[in-house]
């Protein structure tokens, strides 16, 4: 009878694992794709492109723009609210960038100089 309950622990465990196989998978199923800025891409005046629109963490912003006159750098509220890159922030400069929203404020701009300032810049806040 030993053996037989060994072999139904093994089956309880592939069971369990697969479900939650499954409901990882279901959340990941889940998350949105939005091309900031839509058909425009990101460029500048696209600080109201956020409104009107439900962001969730692991939803994906993908950011189309040159890299030959555009980047785009993740910073924290200071850096969004002084159009200002500290020292040691992300950037992206692929010119399609894919980046993952995180669960709260998720904050971008452009530090090309004078860019963030006329407009180049978005708040997302994921719930």
């Amino acid at each position: 009878m030993a053996q037989g309950s060994g072999s139904a622990n093994r089956a309880t465990a592939a069971l369990g694992l697969a479900l939650l196989l499954c409901l990882l998978l279901a959340h990941a199923a889940d998350a949105a794709t939005y091309t900031v800025g839509d058909s425009g891409g990101w460029t500048f005046n696209t600080a109201s492109w956020t409104r009107g629109k439900r962001f969730r963490a692991g939803d994906v912003l993908v950011f189309r723009y040159s890299p030959s006159v555009h980047n785009v750098v993740a910073v924290s509220a200071a850096g969004y609210n002084g159009c200002s890159a500290p020292r040691g922030s992300r950037t992206y400069a692929s010119g399609s960038d894919r980046i993952t929203l995180a669960r709260g404020s998720n904050y971008f701009i452009c530090s090309i100089a004078g860019h963030c300032q006329a407009g180049m810049k978005i708040a997302v806040v994921a719930a």
